[in-house]
């Protein structure tokens, strides 16, 4: 996988994002609570501390789980939460070594249907189904990942030239406007009678 990707908006971040599956597994992992460039620099600053240019799903799965959350935790974080994410890495990363071997890519290698490729996404520890459908429409508009009936199972993030998600940015400008929806998004929610406001607890930042 070699791809330009800018959803870091740094790019010694965005270059490893672009040739690392793994990095761009675990930076939609990040990707809560915290603003989306911030999520998606965390690969990079995990891979710079551990003292490589890049990340090994067995080396962060054998880490020893202390020296991870320090790892995370020392200035500037990786997240808001340190502790808790470093957790979740280390779970996808031991779930990627299990399953394929250590092998981020084999999550969609070879997938022929959209609905097959969120079913494995939507298995990895600390994906839902949103975030599995976001991730879907980031490998269907950014990494060439295209199979049958992909935009379908995106939902509403893989729709042709939205602004919904981290899938839709490509620079400042679509930073700014994805950043604005969800804005706009969390207005509308706060809005609503009380009672019909729902549960979904999503935080995009």
């Amino acid at each position: 996988m070699n791809v330009t990707v800018r959803l870091a908006q740094q790019p010694e971040a965005d270059a490893l994002l672009g040739r690392s599956p793994l990095a761009a597994l675990i930076g939609m992992l990040l990707d809560q609570q915290v603003p989306m460039e911030w999520a998606f620099s965390g690969p990079y600053t995990i891979a710079h501390r551990m003292g490589g240019d890049d990340l090994d799903a067995h080396a962060i799965a054998a880490h020893d789980p202390d020296a991870f959350v320090q790892l995370l935790s020392e200035k500037p974080a990786v997240h808001r939460y340190p502790g808790s994410m470093a957790k979740r890495v280390q779970q996808l990363c031991a779930y990627l070594v299990h399953e394929y071997d250590g092998d981020a890519e084999g999550v969609w290698r070879g997938v022929t249907s959209g609905k097959e490729l969120l079913r494995r996404l939507q298995a990895l520890p600390g994906y839902g189904k949103q975030k599995a459908q976001i991730f879907v429409a980031l490998l269907g508009k950014q990494y060439g990942v295209t199979p049958d009936g992909w935009r379908e199972a995106a939902g509403a993030y893989g729709e042709d030239g939205s602004r919904r998600s981290v899938a839709d940015i490509t620079g400042p400008d679509s930073l700014a406007e994805v950043r604005a929806y969800k804005q706009e998004a969390k207005q509308a929610a706060k809005a609503k009678p009380s009672g019909t406001a729902g549960t979904s607890g999503a935080r995009g930042a």
